[in-house]
């Protein structure tokens, strides 16, 4: 991310498909697995329909854009 982010980082109990996550203040990760983790997230959001999501972004090279909605 070009600006850092406020965070309010926790460890969790553990990570689902389709968690929205801030490691840090700068770095955003989409999971697209479920597993048990040590590290710290920030909680931003969940993909509520994550059908796809492994088969989608699992593989080579992914560029995932965000932009604000009108």
């Amino acid at each position: 991310m070009p600006q850092s982010l406020p965070t309010n980082a926790s460890v969790p109990t553990s990570i689902q498909s389709g968690d929205l996550m801030l490691y840090g203040s700068r770095t955003l990760v989409l999971f697209y697995k479920s597993f048990s983790t040590s590290y710290s997230y920030t909680k931003i959001g969940k993909i509520d329909d994550v059908t796809g999501l492994l088969a989608a972004l699992g593989g080579d090279d992914i560029k995932v854009v965000f932009q604000l909605a009108d």
